[in-house]
């Protein structure tokens, strides 16, 4: 199976959905959407997405949101649990979209990103 992590009002959270949709008619894999706006990850989630993705914490963050500065995340001192804490209040924080297969995640920015989970 595979999962998104979707915003439907990002165009390359779209275009992610319309690649995975497409490959998963290909291979019959099936495809689980969560709008993670509407169902928050946990802290453990986010870890276990973050340890899926293999990069810097910092690249699963939108440092551009409003929400950003609220958070308080200072790059000086942030720790992963920081992070975490802070998505999981503030998921619109969260870089999307996100897709998972078989263990491994990519951030589907740019949306050819993806392709690398089907290769």
């Amino acid at each position: 199976m595979i999962t998104i992590y979707h915003n439907p009002r990002c165009s390359k959270s779209r275009a992610a959905c319309s690649l995975v949709e497409e490959a998963c008619r290909a291979s019959g894999e099936t495809v689980n959407v969560i709008e993670y706006l509407k169902q928050p990850l946990t802290v453990q989630q986010l870890a276990d997405l973050h340890r899926m993705l293999g990069c810097p914490i910092l690249e699963m963050v939108r440092s551009n949101e409003a929400e950003y500065g609220d958070a308080g995340i200072d790059t000086s001192d942030v720790t992963d649990n920081k992070i975490y804490e802070a998505i999981a209040k503030h998921p619109i924080l969260l870089q999307r979209p996100i897709v998972v297969r078989d263990g491994r995640a990519v951030i589907g920015r740019p949306p050819e990103n993806i392709a690398s989970l089907f290769e």
